[in-house]
């Protein structure tokens, strides 16, 4: 498979920060060996570093040098702009756009969104193939705990990114098993790989995160960018709420969530809330310093318009009205949207201030990848798909009871209960880049409300408004260069 052609370059921090490379630059002059690259534990934790970077890096994957490609978070927000509760104000500089009229993940075109896609993740995945193949059993400088902690780390970094390529390149999991997923790499190699069932990929993802768990258990991560065991549960109940199996996902939230209590409400309307991986309820992020900000090129470029990037020009990010009229007065998740009648033209109404930097005029601003709050709203819906009413209320009530000290979790029950946690997690998490999968997963369809305050005029026309469960435009298109250059794939093996 020729993305996986690639070598260590001698600085090896940069190569995997930077993700600069040719698909098929095999053998570049500064490449040296495997051995040179994972000799010591100072080493092996760089390498692990630059691929804990690459995570946010500008131009990665792809090389695209367009100011959409930052890391992971530019699906997030791709995510959520393919959703039912996030609007664009207007054209703007037209970063995102394409996203928002479903007509970009359906480009197989280089250095469009599925070639940032797949290009990133994949990378994600050599890195972590590298270490696990090369780090071996002994190392010097580390004991047994280091070397398990990093092999731990590198396989839970190896299925989060397959879970993201199989749910951004195929529909959900329960009644899709058997078709195609994407190719499974597990060593290096220059056998190349065709698609492999949806099945398959998920049964790897299990496999790595169960030995990850396994690994993890008991080590001290050195820092809140690492992943550490409770990173790896909340993972896990990810990926089984994906699945539909309730009793794992309810069990792995709980596990993940032990010691992170929701950040109180003096804490959620603060610029750094989201922001800041200093933040309590956070459990996994990226730290990004002033020096490694990427600027126009990042997430809050186009989330935050008081900060003077794109989001500033025309391309603000808004609730829709629908959903804002939902959350009480008393919930304090309202205040971090602008008030209708109380908009400016920088910062219109209904405008999001959720997503800010944590200090006005600066770039550096961390990236956010998993908190708590996620992990009770999965916990308590995977109870409720049980019938396990009491259980579900309770959970859900310790979380929104933080956020509305008016909220009264018990007055739900039933099919009434799994939407009331539907709708709470369509609010606690906007924006956060949970809309399109949570679409596809619970069979919903695309419906985005119109009229005033909602999608379309006078804000920038989305053009699609409702898809059927399942539409084939939920699906990004596989790279045509991978279709090209893959003799294990060709033109059938393309998403309709």
């Amino acid at each position: 498979m020729n993305i996986f052609k690639i070598s260590i370059l001698a600085t090896a921090s940069l190569a995997f920060a930077s993700c600069k490379k040719s698909y098929l630059d095999v053998t570049p002059n500064n490449a040296i060996t495997p051995q040179q690259a994972f000799s010591s534990l100072t080493a092996v934790n760089s390498s692990l570093t630059s691929e804990y970077n690459s995570l946010f890096a500008y131009g990665g994957g792809s090389g695209s040098t367009g100011h959409d490609n930052f890391g992971h978070k530019q699906f997030d927000l791709a995510s959520d702009l393919m959703g039912n509760d996030m609007v664009v104000n207007a054209q703007g500089y037209g970063w995102f756009n394409a996203d928002y009229q479903y007509t970009e993940w359906v480009s197989p075109n280089a250095k469009r969104r599925s070639d940032n896609a797949w290009s990133f993740y994949y990378n994600v995945i050599e890195q972590s193939n590298l270490l696990l193949t090369n780090i071996g059993t002994t190392l010097s400088g580390a004991t047994t705990a280091d070397i398990q902690r990093i092999k731990g780390e590198a396989l839970a970094l190896r299925a989060w990114s397959y879970y993201y390529l199989v749910n951004d390149f195929q529909q959900t999991y329960k009644g899709n098993e058997s078709k195609p997923g994407v190719p499974l790499v597990t060593t290096i190699t220059t056998q190349t790989f065709g698609r492999g069932k949806v099945s398959d990929v998920y049964t790897q993802i299990i496999a790595d995160l169960t030995q990850a768990e396994t690994l993890l258990t008991g080590k001290t991560r050195p820092a809140k960018t690492n992943i550490d065991v409770q990173v790896v549960q909340g993972l896990r109940a990810r990926v089984a709420l994906v699945m539909e199996d309730w009793a794992t996902a309810a069990t792995y939230a709980n596990k993940a969530r032990q010691g992170y209590s929701p950040m109180p409400s003096s804490t959620y309307t603060t610029r750094s809330a989201f922001s800041s991986i200093a933040n309590s309820e956070w459990m996994w992020g990226s730290l990004i310093t002033t020096a490694q900000a990427t600027i126009y090129a990042s997430f809050f470029s186009h989330m935050d318009a008081t900060n003077g990037g794109y989001a500033a020009l025309g391309g603000q990010k808004k609730i829709t009205k629908a959903l804002y009229d939902q959350i009480p007065s008393t919930d304090v998740r309202k205040n971090v949207f602008t008030t209708p009648g109380t908009g400016t033209s920088t910062v219109p109404d209904y405008c999001q201030t959720k997503h800010e930097v944590p200090v006005q005029g600066s770039w550096a601003a961390d990236y956010l990848y998993m908190r708590a709050s996620e992990m009770y709203l999965i916990e308590a819906e995977a109870l409720a798909r049980q019938g396990q009413n009491g259980p579900a209320q309770q959970v859900l009530q310790a979380l929104i009871g933080v956020r509305n000290t008016s909220y009264n979790a018990a007055s739900f029950s039933g099919q009434a209960l799994i939407n009331e946690i539907l709708l709470q997690r369509r609010i606690e998490l906007w924006g956060e880049g949970f809309s399109l999968i949570d679409i596809k997963r619970t069979h919903a369809g695309l419906s985005r409300p119109t009229g005033t305050g909602n999608h379309g005029s006078p804000n920038f026309n989305p053009i699609v408004y409702t898809l059927p469960d399942a539409d084939p435009t939920f699906l990004m298109h596989i790279p045509q260069r991978e279709i090209d250059n893959n003799p294990s794939m060709s033109a059938v093996d393309q998403n309709p």
